[in-house]
């Protein structure tokens, strides 16, 4: 059995985002705007008065979730993401960018919505749980967790279905599920920078290297084009006492 791997920290995302400030392509990806409209239609109500979104890095999802929430968090571990969401959500006065590494740091408050998209994979198994755990004292009753995540093989801590298989059973009985499903997205896989041997539906441009850790780059395996790719969407509504 392989040793446990410890959570990314601050440090590999500043770095990525001091070489690109989209490393993941958000702004253009076909993938993430397949993905985006995929994580709007899964939550529940149309409308929520407050939401977390962890993980938001520049801010373009951010957007999309305040036209539905009267006020949102939006939280990263990258200060140079932030800067840029910050500008880009700068005629959103509903929505308050916060620098925050999860789970050693979270916000105040309680929220109808919680977002974790393409986040959860990045924490070691013992940091899932904590996450878990502030989650479970920040969720409003009758709120909603959206967990959203790549389900091909990674080179992170966890991969998708695992990230998201323990977050669920930590969360433990303060939430039902009320909505899973893995719904596809179709393309041109290539290999997205910071993701370490993970692909994603590209923009037909071919393949890219990936930035390791130790910086060399690995680029995919030509049987990973024309892949089926799957989003995870899971939604979970608390059940117990109110906030």
């Amino acid at each position: 059995m392989s040793e446990p791997r410890p959570t990314l920290r601050p440090e590999y995302f500043d770095t990525l985002y001091a070489a690109n400030l989209d490393p993941w392509k958000f702004a253009t990806s076909a993938y993430e705007r397949g993905k985006y409209t995929l994580t709007l239609n899964a939550m529940p109500n149309p409308r929520y008065r407050s939401a977390l979104e962890v993980g938001c890095s520049i801010g373009i999802l951010t957007r999309s979730l305040a036209s539905r929430c009267d006020a949102v968090v939006a939280i990263d571990a990258a200060q140079t993401a932030l800067v840029e969401a910050r500008r880009r959500c700068a005629d959103l006065p509903s929505v308050r960018f916060e620098h925050m590494f999860v789970p050693e740091q979270w916000p105040d408050g309680a929220f109808e919505l919680i977002l974790l998209s393409e986040v959860i994979y990045y924490l070691s198994r013992n940091d899932v749980g904590r996450l878990a755990a502030r989650v479970t004292n920040s969720l409003a009753k009758g709120g909603s967790v959206i967990l959203v995540h790549w389900t091909g093989p990674t080179d992170y801590p966890l991969t998708g279905d695992e990230a998201a298989a323990l977050f669920i059973e930590r969360i433990g009985p303060t939430c039902v599920i009320k909505r899973g499903d893995s719904s596809s997205l179709t393309g041109t896989a290539t290999t997205k920078p910071g993701r370490m041997g993970e692909a994603s539906p590209g923009d037909g441009k071919g393949k890219e290297a990936t930035p390791m850790p130790d910086g060399s780059s690995n680029m995919e395996s030509p049987e990973l084009l024309g892949n089926e790719l799957r989003p995870l969407s899971a939604s979970l509504e608390r059940t117990d006492h109110p906030r």
